[in-house]
């Protein structure tokens, strides 16, 4: 029987992965900071088949993450999967984004990820066996305009999850990057920008994904049982990052032209 632990696991992305699990009868461990979602989702993996388990947990504490890696030692043994899911949003430019809302994100995307890495790694290699799940963005990839510290949190997540994977190879220890674009979740609401509008436009743009949740998570299912690195869940956004890679110049124009657009709206709403 499979253990999984799941940051964020209380909904969106979090939540479509524990289901996942639970249709397989997995044992899935849910660490959240909002109890009363938690308690729902913890309801919908037993329907599903799974055996739940909910924990509170804030990823900006080491301490959390410590204790839910303890409490799962004492109740099953250990865990196979840790999927660092957690994750906030931010949109603005260099000069109206604050160094408040900067540290937020960092402290939140990255050093969250970072906390679950560090925390779960000696049980890995004690077991010998493990996988680390971290959720980053094609936000890291594409490095899209007017979301700076978006993108550098999801950039250092791809940096570290790329790292890992060579460093904890030979322990035993997989490593799985997730770099979807938009889809379906609640992000959104806890976004945080001076961008008039913004949160009406990102969320307009998961409306429109052709890509929801669950497809995400099943192809994250998939990629944990084959020892895939990379998830890209999006078409679209695959080929942009091949012709950023091959073609830099072309995508660099491409790129430049968004840019404009971006700024040209920004500036209408501003008015």
């Amino acid at each position: 029987m499979q253990r999984i632990f799941i940051t964020g696991g209380a909904s969106g992305l979090g939540r479509a992965l524990a289901l996942r699990y639970a249709r397989d009868g997995a044992r899935v461990c849910i660490g959240d900071i909002n109890p009363q979602q938690g308690a729902e989702v913890e309801a919908e993996i037993r329907a599903a088949g799974g055996e739940p388990l909910y924990l509170n947990c804030d990823v900006r504490q080491l301490a959390d993450l410590e204790r839910a890696r303890d409490t799962l030692l004492d109740r099953w043994g250990g865990v196979d999967v840790v999927v660092n899911n957690a994750g906030v949003a931010s949109a603005g430019t260099i000069e109206d984004s604050t160094l408040a809302d900067w540290e937020w994100i960092l402290d939140i995307n990255v050093l969250g990820v970072v906390r679950g890495c560090k925390a779960f790694t000696p049980l890995f290699k004690r077991q010998g066996a493990g996988t680390f799940v971290n959720v980053a963005s094609m936000a890291g990839l594409m490095l899209a305009p007017v979301m700076s510290s978006y993108n550098v949190s999801k950039a250092g997540v791809i940096a570290l999850s790329e790292t890992l994977s060579q460093e904890l190879r030979d322990a035993g220890i997989g490593v799985c990057c997730v770099c979807p674009a938009f889809f379906q979740t609640n992000l959104a609401s806890t976004m945080r920008s001076d961008i008039p509008g913004m949160q009406h436009n990102v969320n307009k743009l998961m409306k429109r994904s052709s890509v929801g949740a669950d497809q995400v998570a099943e192809d994250i299912h998939r990629a944990v049982r084959t020892g895939q690195f990379w998830v890209l869940p999006h078409a679209k956004e695959r080929r942009m990052w091949v012709l950023k890679r091959h073609v830099p110049r072309a995508f660099d124009w491409l790129m430049h032209q968004e840019t404009k657009r971006w700024m040209g709206k920004m500036a209408k709403a501003a008015q």
